[in-house]
């Protein structure tokens, strides 16, 4: 009998290529946060921009943030996820999770807010349309809104970021309160400032943060403003991390990168899991 040989695989199209290398960029960085996270019972402890495989080279539009220090739990508190911690709470000062600005920045000092808190009605803002502001208002309220901290920036090629952590009592709260009353899946609730409209970004391969950078605990939803937008283009994301709804906000004049968007998700979600 004659050993037969297998046909060789035919090569990768262009979108195969393309997705591939995203996998691989991506799950690198994961590897690396997965290792870290399993040395402590919280969170990352210390990692470098350049321990994580594809952040030491700028040819992709990645931006150079500092060590990511994970925030200091109370004696004897677990961490959001841990079996005993039911409720998905976030005992660190989430003053302390919130991801600082990467090197070369203007940080927005009217969002530090006072002794680090940032009054609700700075964050409406972001949203156009007063009558939703005033809903949103009413919901926040209804929900039981305990504290927003932020940090926003604007890289130099113009891009402006912005990051709002909201603090519930219970994840179960942050659920209902992403899926229903502000982020469903198929369009935002409510329309934020600068963008006309907003779809689903997951629609678009090249928008989607591949599977391998994401935590199966943690909720997202993700939009874009598609072409043809106006002067600037706002790409949105709502992560449900435990007792935390995360809002980050990005837009840029001609179009906001989607690179730095994601790794700015990517590195958020990492910081409150």
């Amino acid at each position: 009998m004659t050993e037969q040989t297998a046909p060789p695989a035919s090569a990768p199209g262009k979108r195969d290529r393309r997705v591939l290398r995203a996998v691989l960029r991506w799950s690198a960085a994961v590897a690396v946060f997965a290792a870290v996270g399993s040395v402590t019972a919280y969170g990352v402890t210390r990692v470098e921009r350049t321990d994580v495989p594809g952040l030491a080279t700028e040819s992709d539009g990645r931006w150079d943030y500092p060590a990511l220090i994970a925030a200091p739990l109370p004696s004897g508190s677990p961490g959001p996820f841990a079996e005993e911690n039911a409720a998905g709470a976030h005992y660190a000062d989430l003053r302390d999770l919130v991801l600082p600005a990467p090197e070369g920045a203007k940080v927005d000092k009217a969002l530090r807010g006072k002794d680090g808190w940032l009054p609700t009605d700075d964050f409406l803002r972001e949203y156009r349309v007063e009558s939703d502001r005033d809903s949103l208002r009413r919901t926040l309220v209804d929900t039981g809104l305990r504290h927003i901290a932020a940090r926003g920036w604007t890289t130099p090629d113009g891009t402006r970021t912005r990051i709002y952590l909201l603090h519930f009592d219970t994840a179960a709260v942050v659920d209902e309160l992403q899926a229903v009353r502000m982020a469903p899946a198929l369009n935002p609730a409510f329309g934020v400032r600068g963008e006309d409209l907003s779809v689903p970004a997951e629609t678009f391969p090249d928008e989607r943060v591949p599977d391998e950078a994401r935590f199966d605990d943690v909720r997202y939803t993700f939009y874009v403003e598609p072409e043809p937008y106006g002067d600037e283009q706002v790409r949105q994301a709502y992560l449900g991390v435990g007792d935390v709804l995360a809002v980050v906000l990005q837009s840029g004049k001609g179009g906001a990168p989607v690179v730095p968007f994601q790794q700015t998700v990517v590195l958020q979600t990492q910081l409150l899991h």
